[in-house]
């Protein structure tokens, strides 16, 4: 795909798990409500690379310095150990798994010269004990430090870095996922597939290893988990074969304003068409971790969704007091489930 187009896409594409969830909300609660919480901005934008950049142009420095700074309130801190006691009391089988840290990136944009341009992740380690009690602590907030620099404001938290791919069908479709109303986070919301890197992929589980001595060797392997990983991902919770993965390109790192998460995107096509995928997603080794998934075209036919999500409301309208207010004209329309496929 040509630069222009893919930053024309991507510009477009990431509004869209935004844009499931603003017009679910518009339909499940008061227009005054609605209109007030969907104002609020959900994600900031720390680097964006619309054109997308290959695994040449990423490369990681992974070291200690990026894990996190224990913060300096005691008690808070204190709270870490004691959220995450709980957990463990409540479900004895909570595993303490390691996860990349997302430290910051340095942009290098080629100066003008014919280099292209290129970013390089510092990235440290973290585990799910430590997310569970920075990021998805009541006290989150509490973490943050008062600075404009990113890496500072966020020194105290886990902040392991997730990942998400935007992925295109043959037939110029975009995969989103609904999210299964027993996971931990955001039950029921409408994300990208996704997951996160794994340093035991490349064989790390500390800072501490005596088989990846080079310090580039480890580098290497790190960027290379980038890109390894998202694949991974779309595979396990699609349902698609890696072969039918190809053109993988970085586009960029958010990161979610509420308990500051953030997560690093890239674009990749299928070789399937939707209804292909939509075949292969029934049998998808984490499909337990959503309950549906949407094929969205692109273009103007994305308004004729939101119009066929309105038509099933309305249907639930009879039973359901919360759509009181839903008037829908099925002569006005009538969905074509090859326009958007569930």
């Amino acid at each position: 795909m040509q630069a222009a187009a893919l930053q024309a896409l991507t510009s477009q594409v990431l509004r869209i798990p935004e844009e499931f969830d603003r017009h679910w909300s518009a339909l499940a609660i008061p227009m005054e409500k609605a209109e007030t919480e969907t104002s609020i901005e959900r994600y900031k934008l720390l680097l964006s690379c619309p054109s997308g950049l290959l695994p040449s142009q990423v490369s990681v420095v992974f070291d200690g310095v990026y894990d996190r700074i224990p913060h300096p309130d005691i008690n808070l801190e204190n709270s870490v150990s004691e959220i995450w006691d709980q957990r463990v009391h409540k479900n004895p089988s909570l595993y303490n798994g390691t996860k990349f840290r997302y430290g910051k990136h340095v942009w290098h944009d080629g100066g003008g010269s014919n280099q292209e341009p290129h970013v390089c992740l510092h990235l440290g380690l973290t585990d799910y004990r430590n997310f569970v009690g920075t990021n998805l602590n009541h006290l989150w907030e509490s973490f943050l430090v008062a600075s404009e620099d990113d890496a500072i404001r966020c020194q105290h938290t886990s902040s392991p870095l997730g990942n998400g791919a935007i992925v295109e069908t043959s037939d110029e479709k975009i995969l989103v996922l609904q999210r299964s109303n027993n996971v931990g986070e955001f039950p029921g919301h409408f994300v990208f597939p996704g997951g996160h890197p794994e340093p035991q992929e490349v064989g790390l589980v500390s800072h501490h290893h005596e088989d990846l001595t080079d310090s580039k060797v480890i580098n290497d392997k790190v960027s290379q988990e980038m890109f390894d990983s998202i694949v991974r991902e779309v595979v396990e919770e699609i349902g698609v074969p890696s072969a039918s993965l190809h053109e993988q390109v970085f586009i960029g790192i958010s990161r979610r304003v509420l308990n500051v998460r953030p997560t690093a995107f890239f674009f990749m096509k299928c070789s399937l068409s939707s209804k292909e995928v939509q075949k292969l997603y029934a049998t998808a080794q984490d499909s337990f971790e959503s309950t549906q998934l949407f094929t969205v075209p692109l273009g103007d036919e994305i308004d004729q969704f939101w119009d066929w999500i309105r038509f099933w409301a309305s249907l639930w309208a009879s039973t359901s007091s919360e759509f009181k207010d839903i008037n829908f004209s099925w002569e006005k329309f009538k969905p074509d489930n090859d326009a958007i496929d569930q």
